[in-house]
């Protein structure tokens, strides 16, 4: 049997493997670890194995993944987070839909100090739901701003997603970093729009909220500090070249520490509960990476890849139309697999493809990300909504999915933007110095 036969084979198994619910890392490092048994043997397998567990142990870069989690557990955990939501709330709640856009700002700042989105919803959820339910705002609005807000925090730096990316494709995670700034304004910018042009259409959506004194607005800026000062120590640092992302991942964490202990919310309570949370997903997420790496060296091994690379080249293809098929296929796996899934499950065989067209790897990075975001948010996976529906048990999962649905057209509306312009991605990397003029 030639190793591409084996490699359809094989791809056949482990999708049958996920659907019988055992973890995609699992089933991939399974499928690799036996596809490599058969093509090479016992020993390469082994080998790979093992040289694949002993190389992403001793990544130095893979330290910046429980360092970047554990900023978020930690602004979580402290109430820092809460004082972030009210000072936004105090600005915009008096805008047409303004809680609703409170919460998506929020959220936009906590992905800036977490990397994360589930987490991201499930802080924002109790603390933004109360506040709309109160102003009768539209159940399917509140949940859906808050379930699809979610979802920046997987964008806006720090972003382990895009640690992860950078680790597997060995790209600068600086410069992902750097480039995630501008496409994630823009997205919060996207979703705040929506909200507000839908109220401005339909009051009775998102009515406004309760008026703020100037000198309530400016006083509640302080509450900003945490979270800015993070934020600018870690990117900043990255960007003018004093940290790597790595050990931007450790000043972030020893900031959010002082200023914790500064503002007497730190105790031991919530530090070991934001140990504990973060040892078991970086031990989930290095799996992952794993299983990445496996799958990826099992790819070349069938030429799967080449014989991929040839055949859309044979068709003749443009870039545009290349993307444009390469979205549908995003499209159609986040309704079935989450955004682990979906990026461990492509990466190996679409990174060679786009490397060939030309495209730069930092701005795939970014528009994959972009792309995996849809899978929080659309039925029947979307994690995000099903935390939401935790959130707020009494709203019916039908009527959140219907919420997020003008979210996810805002962001295929990024998505095209940075297709046909793509400096929206790479001009702050190419200011930094950090990747070159894009020629794709």
């Amino acid at each position: 049997m030639d190793p591409t036969t084996i490699g359809l084979l094989s791809f056949g198994v482990m999708m049958f493997l996920i659907i019988l619910g055992v973890p995609i890392a699992f089933s991939m490092l399974a499928t690799a670890a036996g596809g490599l048994y058969i093509i090479q043997g016992l020993s390469y397998a082994t080998n790979q194995i093992s040289s694949t567990f002993w190389d992403q142990a001793t990544n130095f870069v893979f330290i910046a993944v429980p360092m970047y989690f554990l900023m978020g557990q930690l602004v979580y955990r402290t109430n820092i987070a809460g004082d972030l939501y009210d000072c936004v709330y105090k600005w915009l709640g008096r805008l047409p839909g303004g809680l609703a856009i409170t919460s998506v700002v929020a959220c936009a700042g906590f992905g800036a100090v977490s990397g994360g989105s589930v987490t991201a919803v499930a802080t924002m959820g109790p603390m933004c739901m109360p506040a709309m339910r109160r102003y009768n705002y539209d159940d399917s609005l509140a949940t859906g701003s808050i379930a699809s807000a979610g979802t920046l925090g997987i964008l806006i730096p720090p972003s382990i997603i895009l640690v992860v990316y950078g680790i597997w494709t060995e790209s600068s995670i600086g410069a992902l970093f750097i480039a995630g700034i501008i496409p994630g304004i823009l997205m919060t910018i996207g979703y705040s729009a929506t909200i507000w042009i839908r109220c401005m259409i339909n009051p009775a959506l998102g009515p406004i909220g309760e008026s703020f004194k100037l000198s309530e607005k400016v006083s509640s800026l302080t509450k900003l500090l945490p979270v800015l000062l993070t934020f600018l120590v870690v990117i900043g640092g990255i960007y003018a070249g004093v940290f790597t992302p790595t050990e931007a991942a450790a000043v972030g964490v020893f900031a959010l520490l002082v200023i914790s202990l500064a503002m007497r919310r730190l105790n031991w309570e919530s530090l070991s509960k934001s140990l504990l949370e973060t040892m078991h997903t970086s031990a989930m997420i290095f799996v992952i990476i794993i299983g990445g790496h496996m799958m990826g060296k099992f790819v070349v091994q069938t030429g799967l890849t080449q014989g991929l690379i040839d055949w859309m080249q044979s068709l003749g293809l443009g870039p545009l139309t290349t993307m444009l098929m390469i979205s549908i296929l995003y499209i159609i796996l986040g309704l079935f697999l989450d955004v682990w899934g979906m990026l461990i499950l492509t990466i190996p065989f679409l990174f060679p493809i786009i490397l060939e067209m030309g495209f730069d790897p930092i701005w795939f990075g970014i528009y994959a990300v972009i792309m995996a975001e849809l899978a929080l948010i659309t039925p029947p996976v979307g994690i995000n909504v099903y935390v939401m529906a935790k959130m707020a048990p009494d709203v019916p999962l039908n009527k959140i999915f219907r919420g997020v649905a003008p979210f996810f057209i805002a962001t295929l509306g990024l998505v095209v933007l940075i297709v046909f312009f793509p400096e929206i991605v790479t001009w702050l990397p190419q200011k930094a110095g950090m990747i070159t003029a894009y020629e794709g």
